[in-house]
C-alpha cells in the first residue's frame, strides 16, 4: 500500500497554516514528489520521508507556487548527501520554467552536484509520464490560465490509485482521469477563471466514481466554518479538506 503526503495545502497565498500544494506518493523504496513551489525538502522531512528513496520529481505546470522552490530542492539535496542523477518531468512549458530558474544559481563549483535530467511529458489525454515495476503515472490537461496536467498515479505493488487535478476550473479531462481512483485530490480555490469551487470538485468526484475526495490549494481563509467540505458533500459525502501534514493510504 502507498501513502499520499499532503506536503501543502495552500494557494499561492494562504494563511499561516498552509504552505504550498505540494504533494509526494511513497512506498517504502520510492518516493515520488509532485510540485516544489517552497521549501519542499523540509516538508519531506517533516514527514518522515527518506530523502534518498526520491526518485523523480513531476513539475505539473510554470506558476511559481508549484516550481518556484527548485533550485533550492536540488541544493538540499545535494548537501544531504545526493549524488545521483535527479528524473524531472513535465510538460514543456513547466521544464523550461524549471530549467529557467534553476539555472539562474551558479552550480558549476559544488563537487558531485546531482545531474538534472528533464523528461518532456505530452500535453494529452493519457499522456505517459513513467511507468515501472513501482508506479505508472499519466499526466491529462487540466483548465488553467496556463498550460496544466493533472495526473493519474497507480501504485503497481499494492493496487491503489491516485488522481490529482492540479490548478483547473471544473474540467471533463479531469474527471475522466480520475475515473475509479481510490482517492482524488483535487483543488477548491473557488470560482472563477482557471480554478474550481468545492462543489465542482464534488461534481467531479461523483461523477467519476472515486472514493474519496481530498480538497487542496485552499485560499485564505477559505475554509471558514467548514465551509468547503460542506459544499463539496452536497454532491460528494466522502469529502474532506486536506491539511498540510495529512497522510492517507491508498
Amino acid at each position: 500500500m502507498a501513502t499520499l503526503h499532503l506536503l501543502g495545502t495552500g494557494a499561492a497565498f494562504s494563511d499561516a497554516s498552509r504552505t504550498t500544494t505540494m504533494l509526494a506518493v511513497a512506498n517504502p523504496t520510492s518516493t515520488l514528489v509532485i510540485d516544489c513551489g517552497g521549501d519542499v525538502v523540509q516538508r519531506l522531512l517533516a514527514h518522515d520521508i527518506a530523502l534518498d528513496t526520491i526518485e523523480a520529481l513531476i513539475v505539473t505546470h510554470e506558476h511559481a507556487d508549484h516550481v518556484a522552490g527548485f533550485p533550492l530542492m536540488m541544493e538540499r539535496l545535494w548537501l544531504a548527501g545526493r549524488r545521483r542523477p535527479l528524473d524531472v518531468y513535465g510538460i514543456h512549458p513547466a521544464l523550461a520554467q524549471a530549467r529557467r530558474i534553476h539555472d539562474a544559481f551558479d552550480t558549476t563549483g559544488w563537487p558531485g552536484y546531482p545531474a538534472i535530467r528533464y523528461h518532456p511529458v505530452e500535453h494529452r489525454e493519457g499522456a505517459r509520464v513513467l511507468e515501472h515495476e513501482a508506479w505508472k503515472v499519466a499526466a491529462t490537461p487540466g483548465h488553467h490560465s496556463v498550460p496544466v496536467v493533472g495526473l493519474r498515479i497507480d501504485d503497481r505493488r499494492g493496487g491503489g490509485v491516485m488522481a490529482y487535478s492540479c490548478d483547473t476550473q471544473y474540467s471533463p479531462n479531469i474527471e475522466r482521469m480520475a475515473h475509479g481512483a481510490d482517492v482524488l485530490v483535487h483543488e477548491a480555490t473557488g470560482g472563477g477563471p482557471g480554478h474550481a469551487t468545492a462543489d465542482e470538485a464534488g461534481r467531479v468526484a461523483a461523477t467519476a466514481g472515486v472514493r474519496r475526495l481530498v480538497l487542496v490549494h485552499i485560499a485564505p481563509h477559505g475554509d471558514e466554518g467548514g465551509r468547503l467540505a460542506s459544499e463539496a458533500r452536497a454532491r460528494f459525502p466522502e469529502a474532506s479538506v486536506g491539511i498540510d501534514g495529512d497522510r492517507i493510504s491508498f
